[in-house]
């Protein structure tokens, strides 16, 4: 007896349902992706948070701060104001005799403190000192003043001015007028044997003109001395004097 013909479609929609897919049907090994996704994933940690500290304060500490800034900046400013405060005044570019009237190329200008305290002449006054006498023999780089521009104050009462002539080896050669120097002068005597005694005698002085004639080996500086002592040099034989530079220029 022939049983009932079953339709191999029947089954397909009658029987067990069809088993779930498993994975790729391109590749039966590796698993499908929605397989993958359904993966447990490991579980993030938020990052732990720092609790800020509380900010010191030390109110006393900045105000001084504060305090040293602004000083040093109000000291910074003094000192640039101190420094920049000059003035310009005329000084003697090189020595000048007693007498001498001022020229342009006599005078030069420099810059001073303008609350040094020297009564110095101001540079805008070159035009009233070019043609004026100087009262005084003065050293290059002196300072002009009222005091020392106008007709010759020298010498003073009590004090005579001398020449002498000089060779080399008897006075510096950076001699110039307003040197302060000793005047020493050495005297031969002969007496009645033939030896001869030596006798020094000396003097203070300031230099007031220094002259080298052209073609001349004798160098004449005039000396401002006590008016006997300049009496006395006066009688000095030639090579018998030496002039000792002792204490700079005239101030």
């Amino acid at each position: 007896m022939v049983g009932p013909r079953v339709s191999p479609h029947s089954t397909a929609r009658h029987g067990a349902p069809p088993t779930p897919r498993s994975g790729d049907p391109r590749n039966p090994g590796k698993p499908s992706s929605n397989a993958r996704k359904s993966k447990t994933r490991p579980l993030r940690r938020a990052p732990a948070r720092l609790t800020a500290l509380p900010r010191i304060r030390r109110p006393r500490h900045l105000l001084l701060g504060l305090l040293l800034v602004v000083g040093c900046a109000t000291a910074g400013v003094l000192v640039g104001t101190r420094l920049g405060d000059s003035e310009e005044v005329l000084a003697l570019a090189h020595p000048v005799a007693v007498g001498h009237e001022l020229r342009a190329r006599d005078l030069r200008e420099v810059s001073i403190t303008a609350d040094s305290g020297l009564p110095a002449l101001s540079a805008r006054s070159r035009s009233r000192v070019e043609g004026r006498p100087v009262a005084y023999s003065l050293p290059e780089g002196a300072l002009l003043t009222e005091a020392v521009v106008g007709e010759a104050r020298v010498p003073p009462p009590g004090a005579a001015i001398v020449a002498v002539g000089l060779k080399a080896g008897q006075f510096p050669p950076g001699l110039q007028p307003g040197n302060r120097v000793t005047v020493v002068m050495t005297s031969r005597e002969s007496g009645s044997t033939s030896s001869t005694a030596e006798s020094s005698t000396s003097w203070s002085a300031t230099v007031t003109a220094v002259e080298t004639p052209p073609n001349e080996q004798t160098t004449v500086a005039s000396l401002q001395m006590d008016t006997d002592a300049a009496r006395q040099l006066a009688t000095a034989r030639e090579g018998e004097v030496t002039v000792v530079i002792v204490n700079g220029v005239r101030k």
